[in-house]
């Protein structure tokens, strides 16, 4: 007597596919007598208030707002032309390395320190001297140039 070729672990597959696809038209049917399945595309729609909020209404438009074009800024505002005498600042030095070469200046409005190298220098400077100097923007971030004795 030959042996069966379907084994138990391929009649509960087979079984529970059967189960799974009867329960899927199971699901349609119901779905289809409730009427959801036929949703209008009135009923998908959302709305955004002048709030920012999502709602199923319309927005009201007597609350619409005029907005002209020129108001409209889609980049940085322009910044207000700098002139000659705002680039030159003024500091003291609170630290500088004859042997090194480099050292640091105390802004005198905005109180920063800013690094000033030697070749940056137009006169010789040491500690405490007073100077006038101009910022660029070094490899590490600002540096002072133009750096002159007050």
């Amino acid at each position: 007597m030959a042996k069966s070729q379907e084994t138990w672990n391929k009649k509960e597959l087979t079984q529970k596919k059967e189960k799974k696809r009867k329960d899927k038209e199971k699901k349609r049917l119901e779905k289809k007598a409730s009427g959801k399945e036929g949703s209008s595309l009135e009923d998908m729609i959302a709305y955004v208030d002048e709030n920012g909020m999502i709602s199923d209404t319309p927005p009201d438009p007597t609350k619409k707002l005029v907005v002209k074009i020129e108001d409209i800024e889609v980049s940085v505002p322009r910044r207000a032309e700098l002139t000659e005498q705002d680039l030159i600042r003024k500091g003291v030095v609170s630290f500088f390395n004859d042997s090194k070469g480099y050292g640091f200046i105390r802004d005198l409005d905005s109180q920063e320190s800013i690094f000033v190298h030697m070749n940056g220098l137009l006169d010789s400077v040491k500690e405490g001297d007073k100077v006038t100097f101009e910022i660029a923007m070094g490899k590490k971030g600002p540096t002072a140039v133009s750096v002159k004795l007050v």
